[in-house]
């Protein structure tokens, strides 16, 4: 197999594994008791308040655990609205996740004006259209670092200088960002910020949010006093250890894996490009995460190529989340391009440090071999 949708999930690193398995097997009490065998635990939960605040900027006390990025998305902007009940107008982009983009549907439903920011074709929003958009009773603006579907990064220092001008809450959904550029949320003022353990060598069913000092915060999920108050459930010390370690093995090697997955990526898509005509990059080339490509192929269906491509043993994907959705085009491409066409022929490439040149190289070929079959 030739896994090249990291974007998607990662696996966990053998340090994160070997971390965490005495929390399921040997040290498995619950930190909230008042004996030591599970009060003891609550210095590992602390070390790993630590080490997810040190990979982002953020101080130890403005992390809270929970379960994923969705709920981290959920809970930050259900916070900002509860926080100004009589702001009924969201802001977001056409391009978010999922997650976002949902929530703001749901919010829809319960009486809230949203404004769904366009972007241009290389993937970037207008900040004159972001600023004109925030009006007096604009209760949040959620826009993310880095496209989950093209890697583009936003211009988040410039978005939080507007929201801070207007006195807007900022949430920003980090997910795709940390772990692969620097992300220093002490120099962004973004009131909320989301991660997700699993988009970086991690375990799945554990994400972050990270809110800033001083902004409002009322819990989504009630029960007791764990994550200071902020998010009630016994804590699941596992993932929470095995997200600590695999947030400080990104902080430690976040230069190193940026310069061994960059020049690969770059490979990938020049020989893609030079081999198949009609091919393109979607999204500024310029300004993205190292890792990412998104290449559309003029004349062939992408979820056409992503099955020729798994049965070749390569893992990519297309905008659809899968097969059964093929007519659904990819909606971060159609608000890029304003087509169709373009939006059902675009696929995400996305490397890891622990792609091997080999595997570009193979994956070259395939993809060469689809085209050739599909158009």
């Amino acid at each position: 197999m030739i896994y090249l949708d990291y974007n998607s999930t990662t696996p966990l690193l053998p340090e994160v594994w070997e971390a965490m398995q005495p929390f399921f097997v040997t040290r498995w009490g619950n930190p909230s008791s008042a004996y030591r065998f599970g009060a003891q635990l609550k210095a590992e939960i602390d070390r790993a308040h630590e080490a997810v605040a040190a990979l982002v900027g953020a101080e130890a006390d403005e992390v809270v655990f929970t379960s994923c990025a969705t709920e981290s998305n959920n809970a930050a902007m259900n916070a900002a609205l509860v926080a100004h009940p009589s702001k009924r107008h969201i802001i977001t982009s056409a391009v978010e996740h999922s997650a976002v983009l949902n929530f703001c549907k749901a919010a829809e439903k319960r009486g809230y004006r949203v404004t769904y920011l366009s972007v241009k074709a290389d993937g970037l929003c207008d900040l004159a259209e972001l600023a004109e958009a925030i009006k007096a009773d604009t209760a949040l603006v959620s826009l993310m670092w880095a496209n989950n579907e093209t890697g583009v990064l936003s211009p988040v220092e410039e978005i939080a200088a507007v929201c801070r001008e207007k006195g807007v809450l900022f949430h920003c959904d980090a997910v795709q960002a940390v772990g692969k550029i620097s992300v220093e949320a002490n120099t962004i003022p973004a009131d909320y910020l989301t991660i997700s353990a699993h988009k970086l060598y991690g375990p799945k069913g554990i994400g972050a949010l990270c809110i800033r000092n001083g902004a409002p915060f009322e819990p989504m999920i009630i029960g007791g006093h764990q994550e200071a108050g902020r998010r009630g459930g016994t804590e699941n010390v596992g993932l929470i250890v095995g997200f600590g370690v695999a947030a400080d093995l990104a902080k430690r090697k976040l230069t190193e894996r940026a310069v061994q997955v960059g020049p690969l990526r770059d490979k990938l898509e020049t020989e893609i490009l030079k081999a198949i005509p009609g091919s393109r990059v979607n999204g500024n080339p310029a300004l993205r995460i190292p890792n990412t490509t998104n290449i559309g192929f003029d004349g062939i269906d992408s979820d056409a190529m992503v099955a020729f491509l798994d049965g070749q043993g390569v893992c990519v994907s297309s905008g659809s989340a899968c097969m059964a959705s093929a007519l659904t085009p990819s909606h971060v491409v159609l608000a890029m391009t304003q087509s169709v066409a373009k939006a059902k022929q675009a696929i995400r490439f996305s490397l890891s440090h622990l792609t091997t040149a080999k595997e570009i190289a193979d994956a070259v070929e395939r993809v060469k071999q689809g085209a050739g079959l599909l158009r």
